[in-house]
């Protein structure tokens, strides 16, 4: 750039310079708007425990924990394959049992991926990070289908493991992680008033008692299961966990691993 000469005078390669810089911050700024993604929701399937989403992308890493950022979509929105695709495969709402938290499993700018409560087991999505509440669990849950037992973590610290009933043989509780979905009282139900509903759903069963075939945490009145593989899916533990698992916030998350 040449220096002002001595009438004080502007040099034209200045000015061009500033020019220059004006256009490449309105691109940038442009840029930025840009990567919003406008869609259609009305056209799009929603990620619940009942429906089935295939085109979603399956979780890589289905034994990996988290930092235990959990997310909540103030209003319905669209799911993504990966940040840098055209379309939306499906859409997730605000509330499912109480309100949705999906657990983070993956993280870039202005993307989450999350954890999906939608068939098939381990589907993932990926979200625009807007509009979007963020939360931390510091809760994990850990079910071994082998030794039928449950841990319950707190900042990795132990609160307890117990005795669980898990899948019988012909009727397994899902491997990998999942996460608690909901937290549902209802005193009518004789076998447990308390059901903790997971994002997962049993690999051989299409209905639990008429509804979808969701796994559950819940309690069981005959403690002769507990540490039994004899359930659908779902897994029964004694009333003094449940008491503590009912503590636990949605979108925390579970792993079920065949230890």
């Amino acid at each position: 750039m040449r220096r002002q000469d001595e009438r004080g005078g502007s040099s034209i390669p200045a000015l061009a310079v500033l020019v220059l810089l004006g256009v490449v911050a309105a691109v940038g700024i442009f840029g930025n708007k840009d990567q919003h993604k406008t869609v259609d929701l009305s056209t799009l399937t929603a990620s619940t425990t009942a429906t089935t989403i295939a085109a979603a992308p399956l979780d890589t890493d289905p034994y990996a924990g988290t930092t235990g950022v959990v997310v909540h979509p103030r209003s319905e929105a669209a799911l993504f394959s990966s940040p840098d695709a055209d379309d939306a495969f499906g859409k997730i709402a605000p509330t499912q049992f109480g309100p949705t938290w999906l657990p983070v499993v993956d993280q870039t700018d202005g993307w989450v991926r999350v954890l999906l409560p939608s068939k098939p087991n381990r589907s993932t999505g990926w979200l625009q990070d807007e509009d979007l509440d963020r939360a931390t669990s510091s809760y994990l849950i850990r079910v071994h289908t082998s030794s039928r037992t449950l841990e319950l973590f707190d900042n990795n610290k132990s609160l307890g493991t117990w005795k669980a009933g898990v899948g019988a043989k012909k009727t397994p509780t899902p491997p990998g992680r999942t996460f608690l979905l909901g937290s549902i009282i209802d005193h009518k139900r004789s076998a447990s008033p308390i059901v903790l509903p997971l994002g997962a759903h049993s690999p051989t069963l299409d209905t639990f008692g008429g509804g979808p075939g969701t796994v559950a945490i819940h309690g069981w009145p005959n403690p002769h299961v507990f540490g039994a593989a004899i359930s659908a899916g779902c897994v029964r533990v004694p009333k003094t966990a449940l008491a503590d698992l009912q503590k636990v916030p949605l979108g925390t998350l579970v792993l079920i691993d065949s230890k």
